[in-house]
């Protein structure tokens, strides 16, 4: 095996290089198996921190880390939930935890490539806020509404129900209204920002719109057996058990949450200009300095902004088509939060950045989706401590755009959907439930920071014909 061979897998140009190599040579000359070599070198690519107290590989682990960053000794406690994660993730959540200011992080089960934090990944620091550890798309979110309407009449009322999405729904970059939607939060105090200010008129002429990507808007079926009704009644919500028609949407900030981003980042990365450059979307602002305060104010702004888009969205829609909602939840990612946890043995606060990361706090409630042909559910946090009260915000890219429009082909992507009971009206290629991790087992592989209070399985979906993501 060659350097050539060590980059393939992951290893980064430097140090790791010659390490890995000593490692191939001392696993070799102690009679370790070489059909197996490969495996051994990319589970510790994978997750360099297992391997800090194992005398024969602990030099190469170290040495993995080494680009990041060199003023500090250890890195900041983190765990990563989910196995067969890409390697250039799990080495950016371990350049995050290297960063002086964090304090803890997490990597959920869906996590993939991301800029500067993986999405998936969960950061705690402190004193400061990392603009692109919150993410482009600002408190991008989910909301569910279940109807008082069994689910059985999603099949004799498709036509209507799709023009319902076609006449209430906008989505991709520039989409609007003709009739401009109204909210209260255009009435807010926009001038937190100089970016908010600027950026106003654009995002009232998007308000009730949706993003580009992954976002969609979608009807479904909404299961609950007797156990999870149980539990929602617990949570407040008496809904017996049964089938029920639900509405699902996702999307966030829309293009005002990106230029609070791109702003935001930029001036961090101006002042942090001694981080790595693999790291520098990991800059951030402190607290002490007006631009973290502004990017705090301007973040808020944006996360009431997503949920004003989501609250038309669902009213709306749940006006035409003529029927009252009996359960309504919604969570949002790409986002940060000033909470309390427990680090080193004391409480302290710390802000908390989910990127592509649902708050999972107990008793908490959520929804984790998957794909346009694969189950999405309702979920109640367990708090656990380890994850920073986190879990994953659905299942995860298991490949890029790029190689997705060339992996896939429409013709048979619609027997898949029609095999699924999947009536799509509008989507990119590369949104197919192919380039999706299998929901299911990243939820088998978070048993133990979230329990499901019911499934949502779509049946008339939208999204954006094509264009770039925004989350």
């Amino acid at each position: 095996m060659k350097t050539q061979d060590l980059i393939r897998l992951g290893v980064p140009q430097g140090p790791a290089l010659q390490s890995g190599m000593d490692f191939i040579a001392n696993y070799m000359r102690e009679g370790g198996d070489a059909a197996c070599l490969e495996g051994e070198l990319t589970a510790i690519i994978a997750d360099p921190q297992a391997f800090l107290d194992n005398p024969l590989r602990e030099a190469f682990a170290r040495d993995l880390y080494a680009p990041a960053w060199k003023q500090r000794d250890e890195l900041a406690p983190w765990r990563q939930w989910g196995s067969g994660l890409e390697a250039e993730a799990v080495k950016q959540m371990a350049n995050a935890c290297a960063l002086p200011v964090s304090v803890a992080g997490a990597l959920m089960p869906d996590a993939h490539l991301g800029y500067g934090l993986p999405i998936g990944g969960v950061l705690a620091t402190e004193g400061c806020v990392i603009p692109y550890a919150v993410g482009v798309d600002i408190a991008c979110r989910m909301r569910l509404s279940v109807y008082d309407r069994k689910a059985n009449v999603i099949a004799g009322q498709k036509g209507r129900l799709a023009n319902i999405l076609e006449d209430e729904t906008r989505f991709g970059i520039g989409s609007s209204f003709k009739q401009r939607r109204n909210h209260d939060v255009m009435d807010e105090d926009w001038s937190v920002s100089p970016i908010t200010l600027r950026h106003k008129d654009k995002a009232w002429s998007q308000l009730g719109t949706s993003g580009s990507g992954n976002h969609f808007v979608e009807f479904g079926e909404f299961d609950v057996d007797e156990d999870q009704s149980r539990l929602l009644k617990a949570s407040g919500f008496d809904i017996p058990p049964g089938e029920y028609m639900a509405l699902l949407s996702h999307s966030g900030s829309r293009g005002a949450g990106a230029q609070v981003c791109q702003h935001y980042s930029r001036i961090a990365m101006d002042r942090r200009g001694n981080l790595p450059k693999e790291m520098k979307h990991l800059a951030w602002l402190t607290f002490d300095e007006e631009a973290g305060q502004e990017y705090w104010a301007a973040m808020n702004l944006m996360g009431r902004y997503a949920a004003a888009n989501h609250a038309l969205i669902h009213k709306h829609i749940a006006k035409k088509v003529g029927a009252h909602v009996v359960l309504d939840i919604e969570n949002h990612h790409n986002f940060a939060w000033k909470e309390t946890h427990v680090v080193d043995g004391a409480e302290r606060e710390v802000i908390v950045h989910r990127k592509g990361a649902t708050p999972a706090g107990a008793g908490v409630l959520g929804v984790i989706p998957g794909s346009m042909a694969t189950p999405g559910f309702v979920v109640r946090g367990k708090g656990n401590t380890d994850s920073l009260h986190s879990a994953s915000h659905g299942a995860g890219r298991v490949m890029s755009r790029s190689k997705a429009k060339q992996s896939f082909a429409w013709s048979n992507v619609k027997k898949q959907l029609a095999a699924a009971g999947v009536d799509l009206l509008s989507a990119g290629i590369d949104e197919v439930p192919g380039v999706y991790k299998d929901i299911h087992e990243v939820m088998a592989a978070q048993t133990d920071l979230v329990e499901v209070l019911g499934t949502f399985h779509p049946r008339i979906v939208k999204m954006c014909p094509s264009g770039p993501a925004e989350d």
